[in-house]
């Protein structure tokens, strides 16, 4: 039986996003474009980050860390959605199944935990300022940052490896345009009430330290203001922690759409689209949001083409 599953079990059938035939060529222009905007846009963040000297603070360590993970994100899911667009070949390998639900799990995961960190980084700069730099040293921030990517490896390991051992069943379609841990474990005919377990539990356990630590973070921001309000404090605050509040709000609002709303087994569309938005809109708008609503980065990014002019 085992080996029965094994041989039929050598590929998945990935049906891909809703779309007409006809369409396809300008989803799949619509989605490249989007992709090479997501690695440009991150790299040039990483970029101004290492070139600059003003950057090399706590915030910026975390955010090249974020941008970093925001392109592999998107590499997991994008470039083989783009490949399955262009040739119309929608199946891919049981072994890059499993390697992808891997790195689609640890890079979603290092996104929560550095998320987290980055609201408690933003907590120390407003409610303690004046041991800013005693409390977030290079030390703490390196140990934070490792701590998440540990964990995250912890996490993404533990879950394909109980995947791995799961025997399938003669269906192997999976209806979406990415291999989710949610359907392999519905296309198993093997036993999964202990993988929904430990799925639930972890991702519990991993939400309840990330959001509570956000949500914590932000109240005491938001108790340190208000304490003796000032049209100055409070502009100041929210130029300081409005870009991560707004990538928390939209990483966190579509995952909680897919996951936690979920839609009909007639609407499955509103979850492929929901999806769209947290694989591919979100990595895509970072950059934007950091940028555009950041003074320091400008200020960098205006250094730089003034760098490059001169060199020309």
């Amino acid at each position: 039986m085992k080996t029965e599953n094994q041989s039929s079990m050598s590929e998945f059938l990935l049906l891909g996003l809703p779309i007409y035939p006809e369409q396809q060529g300008g989803f799949f222009c619509l989605f490249l474009g989007m992709y090479l905007t997501t690695v440009l846009g991150n790299l040039l963040i990483i970029l101004l980050i290492r070139l600059d000297s003003r950057l090399h603070t706590p915030m910026y360590f975390f955010l090249s860390h974020l941008a970093f993970t925001d392109i592999s994100f998107s590499s997991v899911i994008v470039p083989n959605m783009l490949m399955d667009m262009l040739t119309n070949h929608k199946t891919i390998p049981f072994g890059g199944c499993i390697s992808q639900i891997y790195f689609y799990l640890l890079f979603a995961c290092v996104d929560c935990f550095l998320l987290a960190v980055m609201a408690y980084d933003r907590y120390v700069a407003i409610c303690h300022p004046l041991h800013y730099s005693t409390i977030m040293r290079e030390e703490l921030c390196v140990l934070l940052v490792s701590g998440s990517w540990l964990c995250s490896c912890a996490h993404a390991l533990l879950h394909t490896l109980l995947l791995a051992h799961l025997s399938f069943c003669a269906d192997n379609t999976i209806p979406h345009y990415f291999c989710t841990l949610t359907a392999l474990l519905k296309l198993s005919c093997s036993d999964t009430s202990f993988n929904e377990l430990v799925i639930f539990t972890e991702a519990a356990v991993i939400l309840f330290i990330s959001v509570s630590t956000i949500f914590g973070s932000y109240i005491c921001i938001g108790a340190t203001i208000f304490r003796v309000p000032s049209t100055k404090r409070i502009f100041k605050a929210l130029s300081t922690c409005g870009s991560h509040l707004s990538v928390v709000f939209l990483y966190y609002g579509t995952i909680a759409i897919v996951y936690f709303f979920p839609s009909s087994n007639n609407s499955k569309i509103e979850d492929i689209i929901a999806s769209v938005m947290y694989t591919v809109v979100t990595p895509l708008l970072n950059p934007f949001i950091y940028s555009l609503r950041n003074r320091d980065m400008k200020s960098a990014l205006g250094i730089l083409r003034r760098r490059m002019t001169f060199v020309k």
